[in-house]
């Protein structure tokens, strides 16, 4: 539908919502005019659309928003400048990573022609001694593979492992062999110098051995595509007699640039920082409007809204970019900084993916009451954080639950130098369960959000509901630790600052570069 039509669907949704949270003033907001109730009312679900929309069009125009490419640029650049016109001098830090663009492919040519999903069926392999490059078309000749497997003992199939495995192998065929007792570069090199022309490796299929996994080792002398596959892309694949298969090894590596966004509040103590964050950039090939569009909307907009406040804690605002590339961004940040800086940051927000479709409302379980955690994984101070969003909803009526605290998105890097964190998730990939269902609404047996990492993670990827409440409980929960982290660390009122605040400055480029 047309963009407008959308926003007025959307938008309409939400308003019995946004007057009920309009309305609400929970017992933990600061005690004067920069309070929840303010905030969240600022805070407005067509305002963090309209930034949402921005990146669609960012998306649209260079195909994605991921981390070394024009995308990406384009929503740092529009960040800066929304920042920038609200009143902040925004600092952008660049830092170098290591940029891959996969171009591989696996397709079932006939009959029932299928392409699979790179880096969802099937992964290039890795090998130490390199990836050879390289395209081949052939029958698909299994060798040894034993499917399905479930009543064999994991790691036991040996299919691939001897060169006689290989005995009548027609030169220029697809080799499909399974995981097992031997290593892949051994299955791998044998299948070359049989003949084959590409090769895929199988996961096995008992529990614990369906997924990806990285083919890594020493394949000296390679030099035919090679590819590892999910056990059920294998089963796709044996399912059809006859087939003929591609399988295609394409990628490019260099290192390139990226940037995180950093501004600050002006007043505040900046020995008691509080950091609220979210990743900016998208997977290749998509928009990222959930992942991470929302949290960088959300918070993006809660920034804007606070240049009208004046905090007793310092509060930075953080968009870090290479996420999708291992958290890079966000580790590059912590690293920089001296054990002083890390100090005085009193702890840190996180909000990754928050209006998915099919969602469930997660904060960071940093109590550990659902026991995901190892014994002294979550830094002391994180469960009072958690108590904070969880007033936050109750205070609005919302139902919510745990999400595992495992450190898999941007708070990673600050609970390892020992920083409390929390934050919120509204799901991905998982499914969605009767029990979640009958709580959350939605569609139970479903993935909380079936585009994840997708090129359709677009505007229309969106549970507005969702986006409303949780753009509300970033500007609630922020907006208590601007003003009060005693909860948390104990400090309960301003001290005096000896410019950590500034100390960003050191290793940031000028926001117009």
């Amino acid at each position: 539908m047309p963009m407008r039509t959308r926003r007025a669907w959307v938008v309409a949704t939400a308003t019995a919502l946004v007057a009920t949270v309009a309305l609400a003033s929970p017992a933990y907001a600061a005690p004067n005019n920069n309070s929840v109730k303010k905030i969240t009312k600022a805070v407005t679900l067509d305002a963090v659309l309209d930034h949402l929309e921005a990146f669609q069009d960012i998306a649209d125009q260079y195909g994605d928003r991921a981390a070394g490419r024009p995308g990406y640029k384009a929503s740092v650049d529009y960040v800066v400048s929304q920042l920038t016109a609200a009143g902040y001098t925004p600092q952008v830090q660049p830092f170098e990573f290591d940029y891959v663009e996969e171009n591989s492919e696996l397709i079932r040519v006939s009959p029932n022609p299928t392409a699979f999903v790179d880096e969802s069926d099937f992964l290039r392999n890795n090998f130490d001694s390199g990836s050879p490059k390289g395209t081949a078309t052939g029958p698909l000749v299994p060798v040894g593979v034993v499917y399905p497997s479930a009543a064999l003992p994991p790691n036991s199939n040996t299919s691939g492992c001897e060169s006689t495995d290989f005995a009548g192998f027609p030169a220029g065929g697809i080799a499909l062999v399974q995981r097992g007792t031997c290593g892949f570069a051994v299955k791998v090199l044998n299948a070359q110098a049989a003949g084959a022309a590409g090769v895929i490796v199988m996961n096995e299929g008992q529990p614990g051995r369906t997924g990806l996994v990285g083919m890594i080792g020493d394949a000296t002398g390679l030099n035919i595509p090679a590819v590892f596959a999910t056990s059920a892309t294998g089963a796709n694949l044996l399912s059809s007699a006859n087939s003929i298969v591609t399988v295609t090894v394409d990628y490019e590596a260099d290192t390139r640039t990226a940037w995180n966004v950093l501004a600050e509040t002006t007043a505040g103590n900046d020995a008691n920082t509080v950091m609220a964050g979210a990743h900016l950039d998208s997977v290749q090939d998509g928009p990222g409007i959930n992942d991470n569009g929302s949290g960088s909307a959300a918070l993006l907009e809660t920034a804007i809204q606070m240049q009208k406040t004046k905090p007793n804690n310092t509060v930075r605002f953080a968009w870090w970019g290479a996420e999708e590339s291992g958290l890079l961004g966000s580790e590059h940040y912590v690293g920089a900084l001296s054990e002083e800086q890390a100090g005085d940051i009193a702890l840190y927000l996180n909000f990754d993916m928050i209006g998915s479709p099919n969602y469930f409302m997660g904060v960071y379980d940093g109590d550990n009451s659902s026991g995901t955690a190892a014994p002294g994984f979550i830094p002391e101070g994180s469960a009072q954080i958690e108590d904070v969003f969880e007033q936050y909803y109750t205070s609005v009526g919302e139902p919510f639950q745990d999400t595992e605290f495992s450190g898999r998105s941007d708070y990673g890097p600050f609970i390892a130098v020992g920083i409390p964190a929390g934050g919120l998730f509204t799901g991905a990939e998982g499914v969605k369960s009767a029990q979640q269902a009958a709580i959350f609404g939605g569609t139970a047996g479903v993935a909380f959000d079936s585009c994840y990492h997708a090129p359709c993670d677009d505007i229309d990827n969106l549970n507005a509901h969702a986006l409303d409440v949780n753009s509300d409980a970033v500007a609630a929960a922020i907006m208590t630790f601007a003003f009060d982290t005693s909860s948390v660390n104990g400090v309960r009122a301003p001290g005096k600052s000896h410019g950590a605040g500034k100390s960003m400055d050191a290793f940031t480029d000028d926001a117009t570069q």
